[in-house]
């Protein structure tokens, strides 16, 4: 049974996670090939949802693409080195609604859906990547 996007966001942003320790994510993921496609879906899926393109019109999108791809590596312990801005800097200043944000949760996991993932292994991802919604949402 899949969780609601919100509902996890809430229940696992309370939790602060630790960085992984191993790389089973990662690979669960599909390394970076696998990585790679979830956030290039993703941004897909952003550039057809009516509720948050807008948002996304002014950002260089291969550089978003690029980051986005060395994040959710680091987060699933990959061998990767996250180069980009923290979250609140990156998202100081665009108020992010609570909206906002569940529909590009959405717009992921519909991108692990069509790649695949388990929902265990998305689940997986979320917990990882939850934490940091305090860091974007009416920031």
């Amino acid at each position: 049974m899949r969780v609601l996007p919100i509902a996890l966001a809430v229940l696992l942003s309370a939790c602060a996670q630790q960085p992984p320790k191993d790389d089973s994510l990662y690979r669960d993921l599909g390394a970076m090939p696998g990585i790679t496609r979830i956030v290039e879906g993703m941004l897909l899926n952003i550039a057809r949802d009516e509720r948050i393109v807008e948002r996304f019109r002014r950002i260089d999108i291969q550089r978003l693409r690029n980051k986005l791809i060395e994040q959710f590596c680091v987060e699933a312990g990959g061998p990767c080195t996250y180069t980009g801005d923290s979250m609140a800097e990156s998202h100081k200043g665009q108020n992010v609604s609570r909206s906002d944000f569940n529909a590009l949760v959405e717009d992921l996991i519909a991108s692990m859906d069509k790649e695949g993932i388990a929902v265990a292994v998305q689940n997986r991802l979320i917990a990882r990547l939850a934490v940091m919604r305090g860091e974007v949402i009416e920031q």
